[in-house]
């Protein structure tokens, strides 16, 4: 019965809506705590452990996350197996997918430990600039962070199954419980006498550990097909592992182009400059999440109606989260990367060098990406992703490349390193548009007019006048306000008027219904408390 509600709700659009804009709505209560704690413990990290210790923790950390890469393609391939097999609604099926994913995970969390403890140690031991006398303090994060990252492998399973359940209550109570203990992680921070540094690493860990643990209770206890062993069927395991080291290639450039580049600048520039973009990566991921969440409530049902046949639907979703994901992360990046000094004095009072200009070019490319993530799950549903991801993928390898050279050779500010990913990025994404819409069946003269032009007319029409009061008047406290007052209503009436269509519009009442609805039975509830215990 389960599985037929949930084919009834994919040829209900209306219907599916509400869902979409249910588990938004849950997610951005999810996020909005994300945010509010990590800005927080942010400033007080950086100002307990100092510039120099909080960029030893991000270059070195930044070894292991060069394969956090391998967890997020891993959990990209577990969704689209566990996703795909949840819309078609055969239990057998996808208990012997879950088997066979765990068994994946297990082994690839093995050989990453192998690597880490050989190539990974001398790394960090032998040729990034760590300042002396915190080598032993360089070492104890490194573990921490290995610990941590097989931690999120053997887990990928368990959070791929919650979002392909579209369980986003759960995911977000979860993920709310792991900023609170964030949150105790200060307390010990500020009181304990010993290495600050090496405190929060291991800190750190112990909270992920316990948010794993959480996450995999919750699993067996509502999902029938992660109560099993692991399993191993060669030919499945054949076919999860090609697709997964598929994936694993497209993500390869995005490792490079943050941490690689993350140690390129610590070669070139110390670890100061990996302060500053260690902050503006922060400030990018708080202000990702907006555009993550989002698209999370759709891309199960991006890949759900693919399997169940339904492409017109799929494309439908596909433009409609390509836009919606634009507008929304152009409404909170264009006040922050206007006003991006004042707001970083405020938050951190310790400003490094380069961190405004490290933070307003991260955000242009995070906007260029939140178009494509659309198009990369879809094209991922078909399970024909080979030539696609050899092209994108070696495309955007040449970033590193090209800024190695840049500075090597011709000496170039830290700066040019995030305009060269910027430029190569806006090149990758006319090769997704020109290569996965025909493997969908879309029209690229329906998706440029549709989603293209629709964000540039938004960009162009609600920039101006910002923009005009900005140069024009003194920066202080008064203007910050105006210009993000100024800056929400004009690309706020101008994605309704010239960015939406009428199924779109249909979309943010939904959205707005729900939010309502959620406030007004809470209210009715608490009335109805006062009354009984007058």
């Amino acid at each position: 019965m389960g599985y037929l509600n949930r084919n009834l709700l994919m040829n209900n659009p209306s219907a599916n809506n509400k869902l979409i804009a249910k588990n938004t709505m849950l997610l951005y209560i999810r996020m909005l705590c994300q945010v509010l704690i990590g800005l927080y413990t942010s400033r007080v990290v950086l100002q307990v452990l100092g510039v120099s210790d909080f960029g030893v923790y991000n270059v070195v950390g930044g070894i292991v996350m060069m394969l956090f890469f391998l967890s997020g393609s891993l959990g990209a391939a577990s969704s689209r197996f566990i996703t795909y097999d949840l819309g078609k609604g055969d239990m057998k099926v996808m208990k012997k997918t879950f088997g066979n994913i765990l068994a994946i995970h297990y082994l690839l969390a093995i050989l990453a430990f192998i690597l880490f403890e050989t190539v990974g140690l001398w790394f960090v031991l032998e040729k990034l600039q760590i300042p002396e006398g915190r080598e032993n303090a360089a070492f104890w994060v490194y573990q921490c962070s290995i610990f941590t990252f097989l931690l999120s492998v053997i887990s990928v399973p368990y959070d791929a199954a919650i979002i392909a359940h579209e369980k986003m209550a759960a995911y977000a109570y979860i993920a709310i419980t792991n900023q609170l203990l964030k949150l105790l992680i200060l307390y010990v921070l500020l009181v304990f006498p010993g290495d600050k540094l090496v405190v929060y690493a291991v800190l750190y860990a112990f909270v992920q550990f316990l948010n794993r643990i959480i996450c995999r209770i919750y699993c067996i206890r509502h999902f029938e097909e992660t109560r099993i062993r692991m399993s191993f069927d060669r030919g499945e395991v054949k076919r999860m592992l090609g697709f997964t080291l598929w994936i694993t290639y497209g993500g390869i450039p995005f490792i490079v182009n943050t941490q690689g580049l993350n140690i390129l600048l610590n070669l070139f520039f110390g670890p100061v400059v990996n302060a500053a973009r260690g902050i503006a990566v922060q400030v990018q991921s708080v202000v990702e999440n907006f555009c993550t969440n989002f698209q999370m409530a759709f891309n199960p049902q991006i890949t759900k109606s693919y399997a169940q046949g339904n492409i017109r639907y799929m494309h439908q979703l596909v433009k409609m989260s390509s836009k919606l994901s634009f507008f929304l992360l152009f409404f909170i990046s264009f006040p922050l990367m206007v006003e991006a000094r004042l707001v970083l004095e405020w938050w951190l009072g310790i400003v490094p060098e380069h961190t405004v200009n490290f933070l307003r070019l991260i955000l242009a490319i995070c906007m260029i990406k939140s178009v494509s993530n659309p198009l990369i799950i879809a094209v991922r549903a078909t399970g024909d992703i080979k030539k696609f991801q050899l092209v994108e993928g070696t495309v955007l390898l040449l970033v590193f490349p090209i800024c190695y050279v840049l500075l090597k050779f011709f000496h170039a500010e830290a700066e040019y390193v995030f305009c060269v990913h910027l430029i190569i990025e806006l090149i990758a994404q006319l090769i997704r548009v020109g290569m996965i819409l025909p493997r969908i069946s879309m029209s690229v003269m329906n998706y440029f007019r549709k989603v293209v032009f629709p964000i540039i007319c938004v960009v162009l029409v609600s920039s101006a006048i910002p923009l005009v009061v900005f140069f024009n008047l003194e920066q202080n406290v008064i203007t910050f306000f105006l210009i993000c007052f100024i800056s929400a209503v004009c690309v706020l009436g101008t994605v309704y008027t010239l960015g939406c269509n009428d199924r779109e519009r249909d979309y943010l009442k939904a959205y707005v219904y729900v939010g309502y609805f959620k406030l007004a039975k809470k209210a009715k509830k608490d009335k109805n408390t006062i009354k009984t215990h007058g």
